[in-house]
């Protein structure tokens, strides 16, 4: 059995897979990765293995600990990779977006497959259907556009995340939801609309924090699966630690 462990910017989530079936997963804060690591090995002995994903940087002491437990990955660009990657940076690649990738090669090996990862940030990832990763965008995700209205704004309120009824705000919290979340919206289907006519056959994904919310006012085409970047996380665990 393999445990899985994707550091946020601002949650943890651990997740065991027993082969590619998810056994169990849970959402926890930083400060709690130990304790649940310990819990999660001692409720299933049968883990031999794990990886930890992190989108900055984890203490050392943390992975010192983990390794005490169990046999560890620590996923980076230097790990063996299940696709060519043809991005020019190489080194620059976020493991959360080479996760996600890994798991299109999983799931659609033979397919043209773009990930939305509607997160922190909202991220696009291209692979090919020869297994070749392109690259992609970053652009902000719904929670930093509120922010940044409030932020960066003398007047404009920090508001929650909420479905405008009409595209036309008629109050100045009706045009924030408005422009947010319908800005959101019409680039996510602009930018797929603009690879299905470059890329035929292609196939959609979205995933991340947002994705339960944003899924029902897409297209039906575009297929919501939560737990991609873990099952990602696993098939590279298994891709390089594997015997």
């Amino acid at each position: 059995m393999n445990l899985i462990i994707d550091v946020g910017n601002t949650n943890v989530k651990l997740a065991v897979f027993d082969k590619n079936y998810l056994v169990i997963k849970e959402t926890i804060k930083p400060s709690r990765i130990i304790s649940s690591v310990n819990k999660l090995l001692k409720k299933f002995p049968q883990i031999d293995k794990s990886v930890i994903s992190s989108v900055g940087k984890v203490k050392a002491s943390l992975l010192d600990k983990i390794r005490l437990k169990v046999q560890l990955l620590v996923l980076d660009a230097n790990c063996k990779l299940p696709f060519k990657n043809l991005y020019k940076s190489p080194k620059t690649l976020g493991v959360d977006r080479i996760a996600l990738v890994s798991s299109a090669v999983q799931n659609y090996s033979t397919r043209n497959v773009l990930i939305i990862d509607a997160g922190t940030c909202i991220t696009y990832d291209f692979i090919n259907n020869k297994n070749e990763y392109l690259g992609g965008a970053i652009s902000p995700g719904i929670r930093q556009r509120y922010q940044s209205l409030n932020n960066l704004t003398a007047n404009l309120p920090l508001l929650d995340t909420k479905l405008p009824e009409d595209i036309t705000g008629t109050t100045t919290d009706e045009s924030i939801h408005s422009g947010i979340i319908f800005g959101v919206l019409l680039e996510i289907n602009g930018v797929v609309t603009k690879y299905s006519e470059e890329f035929k056959e292609l196939t959609v994904i979205l995933t991340g924090g947002d994705a339960d919310f944003l899924s029902n006012q897409l297209k039906s085409t575009i297929f919501a699966n939560s737990n991609f970047l873990l099952e990602g996380l696993n098939f590279i665990l298994e891709y390089n630690l594997s015997k």
